[in-house]
């Protein structure tokens, strides 16, 4: 399951276009013993708080052995409390470590918002994965960010182009812990 904002949510593309579609398409070519079920809880503009308010009962739904969870980046845009989200990926990834075992994302900020606040920020998810002693993608749009032709207008959100971009980001990480399941 992955539990994410716009990054995740295929925000103006379309939905098969996405990361998260082009993750179920290459599962399906990964492992011959085993069947995944990708389901994408990501909804465009959630922040930590919105989504550890959904996971309990996307867990009792979907009952995930992986959560990959892809959240923070709207938090930092509005500029909110670095410790309340800390806080709540932490007890996000408590959460899905009931179910199965979690794969954090990190994001980072553009520069404008200081490197005081920026460097707290993209720490919280080195800490919250050392802690729970999970697996991180340290950025996410890695080879994306601050590259016009990967991303939409909005500069912010990323192109079609950028989805296997992305995807080849997370899969090193993500077949590593799917070895371990």
């Amino acid at each position: 399951m992955v539990l994410g904002d716009s990054l995740s949510a295929a925000y103006g593309i379309e939905i098969e276009h996405g990361w998260v579609n082009l993750l179920r398409n290459r599962l399906d070519n990964y492992s011959e013993d085993k069947q995944w079920n990708v389901v994408n809880a990501s909804v465009s503009g959630e922040t930590t708080s919105g989504g550890l308010a959904r996971l309990p009962a996307l867990i009792d739904q979907y009952q995930p052995v992986l959560c990959i969870i892809e959240l923070g980046a709207n938090n930092g845009l509005r500029g909110q409390s670095t410790s309340l989200m800390q806080s709540n990926l932490d007890q996000m990834v408590k959460h899905c470590d009931t179910a199965g075992t979690s794969l954090l994302l990190g994001i980072k900020l553009p520069p404008n918002y200081g490197d005081k606040y920026t460097h707290a920020f993209h720490q919280i998810y080195i800490d919250v994965a050392n802690e729970n002693e999970i697996s991180l993608v340290p950025f996410l749009l890695d080879g994306i960010a601050l590259q016009d032709k990967f991303l939409q207008a909005d500069r912010l959100h990323p192109t079609v182009e950028a989805q296997p971009i992305i995807l080849d980001n997370i899969w090193p990480t993500l077949c590593k812990v799917l070895e371990s399941l």
